[in-house]
């Protein structure tokens, strides 16, 4: 099922600079949805590792934040796209512990427990985009006839 889109703002990651200002739009975002603070938290976090592979990893790129509406339910889409090198063992690559850098190797595995959705694409020499999708939690009205 795919929810009907209210917007896209697409930002470029090329720098330690862009890092911040991806955290910062997404904690704004997210808080705009009426994401609660622990949410956000966990939201902005699995951004900053991902914005921060797609720069290291995938020599920059770019990040699709978007905003996400299904009747009374409110999301956050983030899309982070490279043309790099791609990853060649996507098992490997999602292990935890594992790393390619000097990082910790929880970038990968450590955003996808930190989201309600999480799809990776990469193909060797072609990029790769990580997608997660959040949605807002406590934005379930009753419904009409509910006890």
């Amino acid at each position: 099922m795919h929810a009907p889109l209210a917007s896209t703002t697409r930002l470029s990651i090329g720098s330690d600079a862009d890092l911040a200002w991806v955290r910062q739009h997404v904690r704004q975002a997210a808080a705009d949805l009426g994401f609660g603070l622990v949410q956000q938290t966990k939201l902005v976090t699995a951004a900053s590792e991902l914005a921060r592979n797609t720069l290291v990893h995938g020599g920059g790129g770019h990040v699709e934040i978007t905003t996400l509406r299904d009747g009374d339910r409110h999301g956050l889409r983030l899309a982070f796209v490279d043309s790099g090198p791609g990853i060649r063992d996507i098992a490997l690559a999602m292990t935890d512990g594992y790393t390619t850098g000097a990082g910790l190797g929880m970038g990968l595995s450590g955003a996808k427990r930190l989201v309600q959705d999480f799809a990776l694409d990469s193909r060797p020499g072609l990029g790769t985009t990580v997608t997660v999708t959040e949605w807002a939690a406590g934005l379930h009205p009753p419904r009409s006839g509910a006890p």
